[in-house]
């Protein structure tokens, strides 16, 4: 379970870190812009402040929680897991898991060395790939579930109620009436994901490591969420304390004059 525990500290960590911050995003007496209410399906889907958190992580299924909620199609739900599952971070998330794997030689049967690297790599790769057509493509389209992340954003709650939502959007998703249920596409659809690994992981056919290998997949969706989640929240406080210096510089050439 060493994975799963690393994947629950960088959680924590990162948690820990935005409740350290004291910056709100919207000043007390601000005006919120008006949101628009979507006219059909597919534009309840609102885009998401930017497509890639810190510049990688692939942001295309982030909606705010605030807009309406409508449905969105099958199409739609499968073009999320496309975008997702073929950009290029997947196969960095690929690579640095092989290098994981690697070290703990698992499944020793893939060897060491470069070819050793390059199994792990292919197979790690298609983890990703399964992982993410499954639990928000397919499983979704067929059950009638949203795949989406409802990100609450700064107006709706402290840090902690925040981060405790992340976390519980792997358990609880919105049906397409916009119901909340237990979230089968999450849990299911990587649970698919590990039956059909068992194909090109000789060395891990058993129960315990098909367990193992599903907490792993849905912890890591978990800490996602939270970057998703609180990404905003981070970038706002960068880019104010990036210009900070320029404000003070400015502030000292006017006392001077």
């Amino acid at each position: 379970m060493l994975r799963l525990a690393q994947a629950a500290v960088l959680c924590l960590a990162y948690g820990l870190a935005v409740f350290a911050q004291d910056n709100p995003v919207q000043p007390p007496g601000s005006v919120q812009p008006a949101v628009q209410k979507p006219k059909d399906d597919d534009s309840s889907v609102a885009p998401p402040e930017d497509k890639r958190v810190f510049g990688v992580i692939p942001n295309n299924r982030t909606t705010e929680n605030s807009i309406p909620f409508k449905r969105i199609t099958p199409a739609h739900k499968l073009k999320i897991a496309a975008l997702d599952s073929f950009d290029w971070p997947t196969y960095i998330t690929g690579g640095l898991f092989a290098g994981l794997y690697q070290l703990e030689n698992s499944n020793p049967s893939f060897g060491q060395g470069t070819a050793g690297y390059f199994r792990r790599f292919g197979t790690s790769s298609a983890d990703q790939v399964i992982g993410n057509m499954m639990t928000e493509g397919f499983v979704p389209a067929l059950g009638h579930q949203d795949p989406r992340y409802f990100r609450l954003g700064n107006g709706e709650g402290t840090k902690r109620r925040r981060l405790w939502y992340a976390l519980e959007s792997i358990v609880v998703a919105k049906m397409d009436s916009g119901k909340k249920t237990f979230n089968f596409s999450e849990w299911g659809g990587n649970a698919i994901g590990v039956a059909i690994s068992n194909a090109y992981y000789p060395d891990t056919r058993n129960a315990s490591a098909n367990a193992q290998k599903l907490l792993i997949a849905c912890g890591t969706d978990a800490f996602s969420n939270v970057l998703k989640e609180f990404w905003p929240d981070v970038k706002q406080w960068l880019h104010k304390h990036k210009n900070e210096p320029a404000s003070a510089a400015a502030a000292v050439g006017t006392a001077a004059h």
